[in-house]
């Protein structure tokens, strides 16, 4: 003590320079000099920690091992940090305890012993540890790909990812770490978004695009990814954050939708849609507006009873009516049409509803039957002398309109669910903008996707009748695995799987090649196994046999479903045709007799046995050569 007092200015000025708290202790672990910021740390006053004994400033469940600690020190007399990689705690005055880093350094004075300890307050930076650890394992478990760059080195390489960015591309912890994004965008590097993305980087700017990035084992899919800079307090940026979403279920369902719009709009058919409310034009497609003359924008100042010279306002209401009250499903109707140019032209309109939230919307088909009036006039003319030839011609006209009716009925019904449930999902997405909403969004566009795919299966069916009819039909022969075409059929039925379905996979075929045609063999097991689903309840379970010939291969499809009634198992085959049991289950009634024709134009047959209430068997024969 006395040594200290000797040369206290000297040792005075010295500790009070010292940033941190600095406290000396003598072999007998007393205090014998303490500067301001360690006294200020303990809230004690000046000078009275002054020959006390450092245990006063230690916690009591912590003395002894400190006292053990400290003993260790004097006898190694080494400069070190006390209990290196664990926290200490030290005592406030007011018997509160907060964390402490303690460097302790030797030194010798006349022969004594003493200990200059270097106190560090943790309580901030341990603060901030665990905050920063909070961070990291948001980062860590964020349903979000994301990656971290280095901006200060060379090709800004990888330094962080997130598992989902792992999951998401499949790569290794090898193949990301030091490397530049690129290697997601594989040869595919011309492309707007990336463009972007290296304008962005150039720049120091934020950017988010929509890019094709490719998978670890060359799957496609799009990436709508966000960049960020990260500045440095001098305004430098040192890295860069990048997030990934993968949006490909979204793009994809957006370019159905838009090709689905572009059909529609580019149809040569007349096509309206109104408001049932206040008979207000909201959309004409491009038929539409070719026949009548007028532009959309001319429309929309108009009302359709307008267009229709045997009708006025109430008049038209009365003729809607049935339909916006559910009464009737559509109504159909012949009248006249005018053009813009003051002509006219008989028509056949099909006017059905279709409701969007709260509104309703009134769709009106329409034909030209100029064609087919001037026909049956030229037909009145000669009725006196070819009776009987008008005859068989009447009849045949009758058929051919039952069978339009039939169709326009089947084409108004099977596509008027599928668009109200794409429009009613493509709304409610908009309602549902934050990122916790995904969940909700991603209910809504797999919705949207399985209309559009549905919708698609009808109008590959259509386009099928029609290359059967005009003979545009080619067939291709070549050798394949069966396996490849059985998996592909299979996978796409398990997506239509209802609950507890399950469909059992044959065995023994991977090796098996085959010659035939690779696209018949898989649209006739596809219309098959879509069926069996479609007509089978949940918990069932739907068979695929494949048997092998010398020169034919058998194909089996066993099902537990409503089977189909003996009166109508002959009509089976025949096009629109649909059995008495399952017409309110959607369905063309055209799959069975396209997949029959197709068969025997290969050389192969279709046959089945089946049962009401206990299901069916199909069994397809085709030729091996």
């Amino acid at each position: 003590m006395r040594i200290f007092k000797k040369n206290g200015n000297i040792f005075h000025i010295l500790s009070e320079a010292i940033v941190e708290g600095t406290i000396v202790v003598n072999q007998e672990f007393i205090i014998v000099s303490i500067n301001r910021r360690a006294e200020s740390l303990f809230e004690y006053d000046p000078d009275e920690l002054i020959g006390k004994p450092l245990s006063q400033i230690i916690p009591d469940k912590y003395k002894e091992l400190h006292q053990k600690h400290m003993a260790e020190f004097f006898q190694s007399g080494t400069q070190r940090r006390m209990a290196e990689g664990r926290v200490l705690f030290g005592l406030k005055k007011s018997e509160k305890e907060f964390p402490l880093e303690v460097g302790l350094n030797p030194f010798t004075i006349y022969q004594r012993k003493y200990a200059l300890a270097v106190v560090y307050d943790m309580t901030q930076t341990l603060e901030y540890r665990r905050k920063l650890k909070i961070k990291g394992k948001a980062l860590e478990f964020a349903l979000n790909g994301i990656v971290i760059t280095d901006a200060e080195q060379k090709d800004n390489p990888i330094i962080y990812y997130n598992r989902a960015f792992q999951k998401l591309t499949g790569y290794t912890n090898d193949e990301i770490l030091g490397h530049n994004c690129r290697f997601l965008q594989g040869k595919d590097r011309n492309q707007e978004g990336i463009k972007k993305i290296r304008e962005a980087v150039k720049t120091g700017s934020s950017c988010q695009v929509q890019v094709r990035n490719y998978k670890k084992d060359g799957t496609m899919f799009w990436n709508e990814v966000s960049v960020n800079p990260i500045r440095a307090t001098n305004g430098d940026i040192t890295h860069f954050v990048g997030i990934q979403n993968d949006v490909t279920d979204r793009v994809m369902a957006q370019q159905e939708i838009r090709h689905l719009i572009k059909i529609f709009n580019d149809s040569l058919n007349e096509i309206y849609v109104f408001d049932a409310e206040t008979l207000e034009f909201t959309h004409a497609n491009f038929g539409a507006q070719k026949s009548i003359g007028y532009k959309l924008s001319e429309l929309k100042s108009m009302k359709p009873y307008e267009l229709m010279p045997e009708f006025n306002k109430s008049e038209f209401k009365k003729l809607i009516q049935p339909i916006l009250t559910n009464s009737r499903k559509k109504v159909e109707l012949e009248t006249t049409y005018f053009r813009k140019d003051g002509t006219t032209y008989p028509v056949e309109i099909h006017i059905q509803s279709s409701s969007l939230e709260n509104r309703t919307l009134v769709v009106a088909i329409v034909m030209d039957i100029s064609d087919k009036k001037d026909y049956t006039l030229k037909l009145e003319e000669t009725v006196a002398e070819r009776t009987e030839q008008l005859r068989q011609a009447l009849s045949k006209e009758k058929e051919l309109g039952e069978l339009k009716t039939k169709f326009l009925s089947l084409v108004s019904h099977e596509f008027k669910t599928p668009l109200s449930a794409i429009l009613t999902s493509a709304t409610l997405i908009g309602k549902y903008p934050l990122e916790e909403q995904q969940p909700k969004r991603a209910k809504h566009i797999k919705s949207i996707t399985s209309e559009i795919k549905h919708l698609t299966g009808i109008l590959d069916d259509f386009l099928s009748v029609e290359r059967l009819e005009q003979g545009k039909e080619i067939y291709n022969m070549t050798e394949f695995y069966l396996s490849k075409v059985v998996n592909e059929v299979v996978y796409s039925a398990n997506m239509l799987l209802k609950a507890g379905q399950k469909i059992e996979y044959p065995l023994n075929i991977e090796e098996v090649r085959i010659i035939q045609d690779e696209k018949i063999v898989a649209l006739t097991l596809t219309n098959l196994l879509h069926n069996a689903i479609k007509y089978s309840a949940d918990n069932t379970t739907i068979s695929l046999e494949v048997e092998i010939k010398e020169d034919q291969i058998i194909f089996r499809i066993v099902d537990q479903g409503v089977g189909i009634p003996l009166a109508d198992q002959k009509h089976i085959f025949e096009r629109y045709f649909r059995a008495e049991n399952v017409l309110t289950t959607q369905g063309t009634g055209i799959g069975l007799n396209i997949v029959k024709t197709h068969l025997g134009q290969l050389g192969g047959s279709i046959e089945f046995e089946s049962e009401e209430n206990k299901g069916s068997v199909f069994t397809v024969m085709l030729p091996l050569t």
